[in-house]
């Protein structure tokens, strides 16, 4: 194996990695970050108090974040209005997975014995089969009993130990397993926790009684206390760079959280005195983002209007602001892999290690447009920053971001913007070790 300490910033998210093994677990990670670089918290339904010159961020709903900093000069003039004075990232908390189910303990018994599953649904689009024989653990939150009915308390939990694996079955009982076959999430994809004994164990809450034992007497709950939990299993398998120089790096949840760890780290270092810069952190883009706390919701213009009031400035201004601001939309871009080669546009290949890629479709799956592109591409040029241009193939379908969805809640220039990787939404993903350094570098420049 390769050392990852070769490289300080693929050490660092890597280390990022570890601490974001769920949705609440991200923002978590990255609220520790920012409170350490001297941003204030604000509460999304209490009121503001936002001075010029400070750093900012809101939880919303536990598993999506807004981080901004107000230029000292931003304030100069209420009815003034600078183009481009309004700058934005965005990125999802989210990664493809799978969520364990309420009373989720199956028990099949055999000879006495008993084979612990726990029941779980897929969570957005995983290639199923690289979750087979992987060390997989338990994070996500408990809800517990609070003041009262309508203050329930949440706590976020990690195992932070391999208690779960998915099996293969053997190629001698399925001769066919390597002419491709198809899985069924609730009969092959349904994960071992263990084997007990039936006559000394009680099984029925085994899911809780793990996190009860590893985590929940650390921060001191009670299981009685227990009314709910939003558990997903994550892949326990540790990043590490790959090649003969180290010029890949293999890790699980590259896909978003590549985003994530430099939008935060450009958020954090972005100086700019005549700006208002914002960086959005949305959960739930793995499932098409319509929820509360996903980018098509309105929770993300309702904050910046706030912001906008409480610095006593009209909706007017916020208006103009918008219409002369940018979204970076950051999210993974599929690279050319040199295994399935036709896969890639005859003329448009982005390759692992060759800088920032810009996403481009005709049907605005990926935001963009020419004044947009132009405005990446002169950043570049003025930071040295190496760019590709993704195009899919006409005939054939790629993703989608956040962006497109988020122009229409908020509609502002957006432009999509990423790295390239291979392997997107397995179990474990490929990046070149050099595009996350490349990727915070342009952020930085573009907040700047």
């Amino acid at each position: 194996m390769n050392n990852i300490l070769e490289n300080s910033n693929i050490e660092d998210f890597n280390k990022f990695i570890r601490e974001a093994v769920s949705p609440f677990h991200t923002t978590e990670s990255a609220k520790k970050r920012l409170k350490l670089k001297g941003f204030k918290e604000l509460k999304a339904g209490e009121d503001f108090d936002i001075r010029a010159g400070e750093k900012y961020y809101i939880d919303i709903y536990d598993s999506s974040l807004m981080a901004f900093t107000v230029g000292k000069n931003f304030t100069l003039d209420r009815n003034w209005s600078k183009k481009g004075v309004l700058r934005c990232t965005s990125s999802h908390t989210d990664f493809p997975g799978f969520k364990i189910k309420p009373d989720s303990v199956i028990k099949d018994k055999q000879s006495g014995k008993i084979f612990i599953k726990v029941n779980t649904e897929g969570y957005g689009g995983a290639i199923l089969n690289t979750w087979m024989d992987r060390p997989l653990s338990i994070a996500g939150r408990i809800i517990v009993r609070g003041k009262d009915e309508f203050s329930p308390e949440s706590v976020n939990v990690n195992v932070d130990k391999p208690v779960l694996i998915i099996p293969n079955l053997a190629i001698h009982l399925n001769r066919n397993i390597n002419k491709g076959i198809e899985l069924n999430k609730q009969k092959d994809l349904i994960p071992i926790a263990g084997i007990s004994d039936e006559l000394h164990d009680n099984v029925k809450d085994y899911v809780i009684d793990v996190i009860l034992k590893e985590e929940l007497n650390r921060a001191h709950i009670i299981k009685e206390n227990i009314l709910d939990y939003e558990l997903y299993l994550y892949n326990k398998d540790d990043g590490q760079t790959i090649g003969v120089n180290g010029e890949m790096f293999s890790a699980p949840r590259i896909d978003n959280l590549s985003s994530v760890y430099a939008q935060l780290n450009a958020i954090i270092n972005s100086k700019n005195d005549d700006s208002l810069n914002v960086a959005f952190f949305f959960d739930n883009e793995e499932i098409g983002s319509r929820t509360k706390q996903g980018a098509a919701s309105a929770i993300s213009i309702m904050m910046l209007e706030k912001i906008y009031e409480e610095m006593g400035f009209d909706k007017i201004r916020m208006t103009d602001d918008i219409i002369n601001g940018i979204m970076i939309s950051c999210d993974v871009a599929h690279g050319y892999h040199p295994n399935y080669p036709e896969k890639s546009d005859v003329t448009n290949k982005v390759i692992l290690g060759g800088g920032i890629v810009v996403k481009v479709a005709a049907a605005q799956t990926y935001s963009n447009d020419g004044i947009g592109i132009a405005v990446v591409k002169e950043i570049c040029r003025k930071k040295s920053i190496p760019y590709q241009i993704f195009v899919n193939r006409s005939d054939m379908a790629g993703g989608q971001t956040l962006g497109a969805i988020f122009q229409t809640v908020m509609p502002i220039r957006t432009i999509d913007i990423g790295i390239a990787v291979l392997a997107m939404h397995s179990a474990r993903e490929l990046m070149g070790t050099e595009d996350e350094k490349t990727l915070e570098k342009f952020l930085t420049g573009y907040y700047s």
